[in-house]
């Protein structure tokens, strides 16, 4: 990995400080979620997710197919990151939800410059880097699908897995 000072880069922020439309941050902008280390992590893109509060705690909920290969680092590492960057990256994110880390290494044909973050690995070219402590999963149940719609986003069975972090940091890009 280049040396990136990450303190030149991100500014850490109060979580209540968010002013952005997380709504539209998920649905319409996508994000990163990335887990791992420096030396070994998987990153995919994703638009399924949410914030808030529980537990008296800040909270973000993911939710990643056990057939993805960031599902076995979101599995063996206790930190995730959620990663939104900027529309001009729009191509590198539709990249990054396209293809498999098990193939490619997804940074390098993006130009993304990975960076840690207190222990969370996220990338330079990031505007928006939360740091997220896991604290619960729950595997989706479809016979608990209370609406009859929602099957038809599993043609394969391939059943999410959501987890729930807490968010533990958050930084923004320094301008």
């Amino acid at each position: 990995m280049n040396s990136i000072n990450k303190e030149s880069l991100f500014a850490e922020e109060d979580i209540h400080s968010v002013k952005e439309n997380v709504f539209k941050m998920i649905e319409d902008d996508w994000m990163l979620i990335t887990a791992g280390t420096v030396d070994d992590y998987n990153t995919m893109t994703a638009n399924w997710g949410g914030f808030g509060f529980l537990w008296h705690k800040n909270i973000c909920s993911i939710y990643v197919r056990p057939t993805r290969y960031t599902y076995e680092f979101t599995e063996k590492n206790e930190l995730f990151t959620l990663s939104f960057f900027e529309d001009k990256y729009r191509e590198q994110l539709e990249f990054c939800g396209a293809f498999s880390g098990r193939d490619v290494n997804k940074a390098d044909k993006c130009g993304f410059t990975p960076v840690e973050l207190s222990n969370g690995i996220s990338f330079e070219q990031a505007n928006l880097v939360f740091v997220c402590k896991k604290i619960y999963y729950h595997d989706i149940d479809p016979k608990n699908f209370l609406s009859a719609g929602i099957e038809k986003n599993y043609p394969l069975k391939d059943y999410h897995r959501m987890y729930l972090g807490e968010i533990i940091k958050f930084y923004k890009k320094i301008l």
